[in-house]
């Protein structure tokens, strides 16, 4: 079972978005620099669907909700991901450590997704040569495809 430490309104995760961050702990990747080492530990409460519905209606004017972590259970991130498309008006996003997408995950659950884990050498998002890439998932009826805005995170 996933469980969350704390959650955040935050502006800066998602481009364009009022984000609600949950911070997932048990993290296994355990990138060298993480800023959020207490993340690593099996910590905190558990990330149930209930939970989840006390955070959206927590949380007035939200427009994105994102589950930061997760990777030690993905299956169940792509799980709570698709009760949130099913129960809320938001759009839902995963920052993983992984550099590559799990087939536990669908797209079809997700508007974002940020894949890499944290490389020191080459900095975070905001850095024009980080390892990690924040893709939105474009939906359509013959498939959904990944379109990287990594970019927008640059000045």
């Amino acid at each position: 079972m996933l469980k969350y430490v704390d959650t955040k309104e935050v502006f800066a995760e998602i481009p364009d978005e009022i984000t609600l961050a949950v911070s997932i702990s048990g993290c296994p990747i355990r990138c060298r620099g993480c800023h959020s080492r207490y993340l690593w530990e099996d910590v905190g409460d558990p990330l149930t669907t209930e939970a989840l519905s006390a955070m959206l209606t927590g949380h007035f004017g939200i427009t994105c909700i994102c589950f930061m972590g997760g990777d030690n259970d993905p299956a169940e991130v792509n799980r709570l991901a698709a009760w949130v498309k099913a129960h809320a008006d938001v759009r839902t996003a995963w920052y993983s450590g992984r550099d590559e997408l799990v087939a536990d995950i669908e797209l079809a659950n997700f508007d974002y997704v940020k894949t890499g884990a944290y490389d020191a050498a080459r900095g975070p998002l905001n850095s024009h040569t980080t390892n990690q890439r924040l893709f939105r998932v474009e939906h359509s009826p013959m498939a959904n495809a990944l379109t990287d805005i990594t970019y927008r995170f640059w000045k």
